[in-house]
């Protein structure tokens, strides 16, 4: 007899619910320059290439022991300094994305907390300290406390994110304007093209799930199509998503009036107030802040809660209330005064956790589909497109960095609104 294995729903719900997340709430700021046509491009072609990567990683996985990380297999196919490189790598991504989250929360917390405790006669202003400050002592606590505690909280708060989306993307679409969409004039910029490269590393961010795949592969028992067809689905309604959510923004507010939101480094909360003034409809207004204070908020703690964990391991930190609060410390503390110094840096670090995100979730798949390919003659599953589709997924990896660099120093021209 064969045990019965998990439904398919499971599998394309767990790659979703891990792509989907607060970077999706950058995009529409970054692909500002590029407009909508540009932006549906940029995300099919970043959608493609990561989810390509993440089959790649599984072709690897399957040659290896179930349950085998992400560290076992690099070590032995790559080598100690890719493995070195990779787990860099993904640190820094997690510290960034703590950081990015700490600035864009604590700004809605200032916001959403003004709102509540002013009166006509008694304006009240908390400031952005103490709003970041809030966001991560609060939410903190909850990965200080328990992972159980972290999995109770972040179920509540996706179940509150999905109702608060479809509450304001279907108003923001109804109300969405064609003659916004498809301005011809957008086109007709001078430097349309490079805005297209500077917004790549963003959007990257959008996708990253590889983190998922060999807990798939355990969840399936090695069951290959059924992993495959959880990455392709998961990957591909999480498309959708953020396509239905550039059309509610871009269709909303003209291109120009990103100029302010920018200014701000892409704050969140800059950009549902600018977006405020074209939404006429309470409700959406609202149901919007909620959405994106719950995705930053359940995406902060998926994050942080791996980094706790890295931290844990990697200082040798018990489990014990003095262990995890000096693991909470390593954890928080650095971000958190990194988001007081600099409090309005969202687009800015989600773009550098694209450049490091590029080496473990483009590249280093890739790499590892090539490498297994050579010591694995014999294989259970192969990636579509041979090793053409590798360097394509690797040339992908490295216009993201190349695209990074290049507008970090100056070398191409950025969207200023």
């Amino acid at each position: 007899m064969t045990n019965k294995q998990p439904p398919l729903l499971g599998g394309i719900m767990i790659i979703a619910g891990g792509t989907i997340g607060a970077g999706m709430l950058a995009n529409p700021i970054s692909t500002a320059g590029v407009w909508f046509t540009g932006s549906l491009l940029i995300l099919i072609y970043t959608w493609f290439c990561m989810m390509s990567s993440g089959l790649m990683l599984l072709e690897a996985n399957l040659h290896y022991p179930t349950g085998a990380s992400f560290d076992t297999i690099v070590k032995d196919l790559l080598g100690n300094g890719w493995n070195v490189l990779n787990g860099l790598s993904l640190a820094f991504v997690l510290y960034i994305l703590t950081y990015a989250y700490i600035t864009s929360g604590g700004g809605i917390t200032e916001e959403m907390a003004n709102q509540l405790l002013s009166t006509e006669q008694n304006p009240v202003a908390i400031g952005r300290t103490a709003g970041a400050l809030v966001f991560t002592f609060v939410l903190a606590a909850f990965v200080w406390f328990s992972t159980k505690a972290v999995d109770r909280f972040s179920t509540v708060l996706i179940a509150g994110m999905v109702i608060s989306f479809f509450l304001s993307v279907s108003g923001l679409v109804a109300s969405s304007h064609g003659e916004l969409l498809f301005d011809s004039a957008v086109r007709s910029d001078p430097h349309y093209v490079s805005y297209a490269f500077v917004a790549l590393p963003v959007c990257l961010v959008s996708f990253g799930f590889h983190q998922n795949v060999p807990s798939l592969v355990k969840y399936y028992d090695r069951n290959a199509g059924k992993v495959a067809k959880s990455v392709f689905i998961g990957t591909f309604l999480a498309l959708l998503i953020y396509v239905l959510w550039q059309l509610a923004i871009q269709g909303n507010l003209p291109r120009a009036e990103f100029a302010p939101v920018i200014e701000k480094g892409g704050d969140i909360a800059a950009l549902l107030n600018v977006l405020g003034q074209y939404i006429r409809t309470d409700y959406i207004g609202v149901a919007l802040n909620f959405f994106a204070y719950m995705a930053i908020a359940s995406s902060f703690l998926g994050v942080t809660l791996g980094l706790f964990d890295y931290i844990a391991d990697l200082c040798g930190f018990d489990d014990s209330r003095a262990g995890r609060s000096k693991t909470a410390l390593v954890t928080f503390l650095p971000p958190l005064l990194l988001s007081l110094k600099f409090p309005y840096g969202f687009v800015i670090a989600i773009g550098y956790a694209g450049l490091a995100a590029t080496i473990w979730a483009a590249i280093v798949p890739a790499l590892l589909a090539k490498a297994s390919r050579t010591k694995f003659p014999q294989r259970q599953y192969t990636v579509f497109g041979g090793n053409l589709m590798v360097y394509f997924v690797i040339f992908f990896g490295l216009l993201n960095i190349l695209s990074q660099l290049a507008a970090q120093f100056g070398w191409l021209p950025v969207f200023k609104g």
